[in-house]
């Protein structure tokens, strides 16, 4: 049996409305502007079901709004906002304890449906891992990474090649 009732409460929907961005407005009018809480519902069905976009109930706004919606929240640095609002709320409430949080740093890799026999290929993609945990510290931090040097190459290979 389906669920009728929102994801959101009002309670929740009220902290998070001010800090979604508004409907752009168009002088040539277009397609209408499809409200920030059924596409926000959306997306958070997707999230907790880990169903894939097409298979994203009726009920909902389209599976390509949500996904488009989803992005450009993300680009536009929404969703750390709406983030650090809820973790300032139970910071102030007393009901966070930063002596025990921490950073899980394990991962298993895919192995992107190669069979057991083969050679894994030459071509790697980024790590989902790594690249979530950099945001992560880039967003809270205000450190610069330097390149790296290559310190002693040309040593190395001057012999190789002596």
């Amino acid at each position: 049996m389906a669920r009728s009732r929102p994801l959101l409460t009002e309670a929740q929907w009220q902290k998070i409305a001010p800090l979604l961005p508004k409907p752009p407005k168009h002088r040539k009018g277009g397609r209408p502007w499809i409200e920030n809480r059924r596409v926000l519902e959306g997306i958070l069905w997707i999230l907790r079901s880990g169903a894939r976009w097409q298979d994203l109930p009726e009920k909902f706004p389209h599976p390509s709004t949500c996904w488009r919606r989803l992005r450009d929240w993300e680009v536009r640095g929404v969703w750390l906002k709406v983030w650090r609002a809820f973790l300032s709320e139970l910071n102030e409430r007393q009901q966070l304890k930063w002596s025990e949080s921490f950073l899980d740093g394990s991962f298993a890799p895919a192995k992107k449906g190669a069979a057991e026999s083969e050679k894994p290929s030459g071509a790697r993609g980024r790590s989902g891992w790594w690249w979530s945990t950099a945001a992560v510290f880039l967003w809270e931090t205000t450190f610069t990474l330097h390149p790296r040097r290559k310190s002693g190459s040309r040593r190395r290979r001057s012999r190789r090649s002596g």
